[in-house]
């Protein structure tokens, strides 16, 4: 039996034009209040940005039959996505206007399986520590009872974004 998904995505170069301009703080609230795309990887795999304070970032998926690997539970590339993105958004956060960020690492321990049985599952992200030029996030990917599934660190390279 076939199956399809569909979704649609806004321009990423709004977003990315944004970067720099204000806090990372004030970014990511303006993806979450709607005022600035979202990320089209979050249209492609089905997670969105549910929260975002300074030093923390909280995705959210309901996993899907379209999110499995060949043995039937969802695959760890997904789980990868929304740590990684939970990770950095929570560095981002923190940045003032004028810098940027990119990932250098992630290292991922997987816990336990996710089925579409599992329910909606949100990726935690949080800062651990930061420097001038790096900076250490973790992220913990948790089901709706609060056990945790996955866990995550990330180190991030953090660098002047240029004016305009």
């Amino acid at each position: 039996m076939s199956r399809s998904r569909t979704f649609e995505w806004e321009d990423p170069g709004i977003s990315a034009a944004a970067v720099g301009q204000e806090s990372g703080l004030d970014f990511l609230r303006g993806v979450l209040d709607g005022r600035l795309p979202a990320a089209p990887i979050g249209a492609t795999v089905g997670f969105c940005l549910e929260e975002v304070d300074f030093g923390r970032a909280v995705f959210v998926l309901e996993p899907g039959e379209d999110h499995y690997n060949p043995i039937g539970s969802v695959h760890g590339g997904v789980y990868a996505t929304l740590l990684d993105s939970a990770a950095g958004c929570a560095v981002q956060s923190i940045l003032p206007a004028g810098m940027g960020y990119t990932s250098l690492d992630l290292s991922v321990k997987f816990l336990r399986r996710i089925t579409v049985d599992t329910g909606k599952v949100r990726a935690v992200g949080s800062l651990l520590n930061h420097g001038r030029r790096t900076a250490l996030a973790q992220a913990e990917l948790l089901d709706s009872d609060d056990r945790l599934l996955a866990h995550a660190t990330s180190s991030c390279m953090l660098f002047p974004v240029p004016a305009g």
